[in-house]
């Protein structure tokens, strides 16, 4: 379950980059009841790219911004109070990591969902159903 975090140079200082990733892989955990299964743990994955400041822009101008892109399966953050809880609470992990260099409104969370079957781990195409039961046994 990859997470790539977007982010303008400066926004988070190297000392919170990884513990910020950490957080949030966590929360995402906690938030499926699945903290301890070796499975998932080992493959919710993800990137901070830091972008040169000056080259990330909001309104068509140079602006401070955070980008956290989520990559799931359809079963997982499928429940409207599950997706609000996770925008927000990954909102304010940012928000705390950035400790005031980026402004709440330039923080975006997205989700998208790739198609059932197209889920690849170590060169195998799982299914949704064959991803479940990978995941119940981890």
């Amino acid at each position: 379950m990859p997470f790539n975090i977007i982010t303008t140079e400066g926004v988070l200082t190297d000392a919170v980059k990884a513990s910020t990733h950490k957080s949030i892989t966590d929360y995402f955990l906690r938030l499926h009841n699945l903290t301890g299964n070796s499975f998932l743990e080992r493959h919710v994955i993800g990137e901070i790219t830091t972008v040169p400041k000056g080259e990330t822009f909001a309104g068509g101008k140079p602006e401070n911004i955070v980008i956290v892109e989520t990559l799931v399966p359809s079963f997982a953050l499928n429940e409207p109070k599950q997706k609000q809880a996770y925008v927000a609470e990954v909102t304010d992990i940012i928000l705390r990591a950035a400790a005031g260099r980026v402004e709440r409104d330039r923080i975006y969370v997205n989700v998208t969902y790739p198609v059932d079957g197209l889920w690849g781990i170590a060169g195998k195409a799982f299914t949704n159903a064959e991803l479940i039961e990978t995941v119940s046994k981890g």
